[in-house]
C-alpha cells in the first residue's frame, strides 16, 4: 500500500472535490463565501478552465441588460464596443483592477467603447464601501437578482467580456493580472473599435 494521506491532503481532497461538483454559476455566485473563506477555493478558481462555463461563448448575443434587473443606469450600448467586467468587494484582484479598467475609460470612452462594472456583491453597501475606496466614472451596476450572471457564468472574480459593435462576444479573460491583463484588453479594444462606425 502507498503512504497513508496526511490530514491536510484530505482536507484539500476534500475542498477539490466539493469545487469540482459545483456548476460554473455556484462557483461564482451562491458559493460565493466558499471562495471567500477559503485558501484552497482560491487557487482552484484560478484554475478554472473556461470551457467549464455553460454560459456566454465567443459568437453569442450581449444579452438586453435593460431586462436584467439591474440596479443602475446602464448606458446606451448601441453600435459600440462593451465590455463587461463582474466584481465584487471582497475581490482582492478587483481592487487591482479598477484603476486601470477607470484608464481604459477615460482613454477609449469618447472613440465607442463602453465600459460596465456588474457587482456581484449581496450587500448594496458593500458595493458601496468599496467604490467609495476605489472611485471611478465608468458605469456601476449590482446584479442583484442574478439574472444576468445566470445567462453569463462568470467563472470567478473578476471576469471581463468583450463584445463587438454587432452586439456578439468577442473574448472573455478571467482573473487580473496586472499589466499583462492591461496590455490584453488594450489590444482587444484597439483592435475592436476598428469596426466601430465613424
Amino acid at each position: 500500500r502507498g503512504p497513508r494521506a496526511s490530514f491536510t491532503d484530505l482536507n484539500l481532497n476534500s475542498a477539490v472535490a466539493d469545487f469540482m461538483n459545483m456548476s460554473p454559476l455556484e462557483i461564482s455566485l451562491p458559493r460565493r463565501r466558499f471562495l471567500r473563506t477559503s485558501a484552497s477555493g482560491m487557487a482552484l478558481m484560478a484554475t478554472i478552465p473556461l470551457s467549464w462555463a455553460a454560459g456566454l461563448q465567443p459568437g453569442d448575443t450581449l444579452p438586453d441588460l435593460k431586462s436584467q434587473q439591474l440596479e443602475g443606469t446602464v448606458p446606451d450600448l448601441s453600435g459600440k464596443v462593451v465590455h463587461l467586467d463582474f466584481w465584487a468587494s471582497w475581490c482582492v484582484p478587483c481592487r487591482k483592477s479598477f484603476p486601470v479598467l477607470e484608464n481604459l475609460h477615460q482613454t477609449y470612452g469618447s472613440k465607442g467603447y463602453v465600459l460596465i462594472g456588474v457587482s456581484m456583491d449581496e450587500r448594496q453597501p458593500d458595493m458601496d464601501r468599496f467604490l467609495k475606496k476605489n472611485p471611478v466614472s465608468f458605469a456601476t451596476v449590482r446584479d442583484a437578482q442574478e439574472k444576468l450572471a445566470s445567462k453569463v457564468r462568470p467563472p470567478g472574480m473578476p471576469t471581463s467580456y468583450f463584445f463587438g459593435p454587432d452586439g456578439r462576444l468577442d473574448s472573455v479573460h478571467p482573473k487580473y493580472e496586472g499589466d499583462a491583463t492591461r496590455k490584453k484588453y488594450v489590444e482587444i479594444i484597439e483592435r475592436l473599435l476598428k469596426s466601430v462606425k465613424a
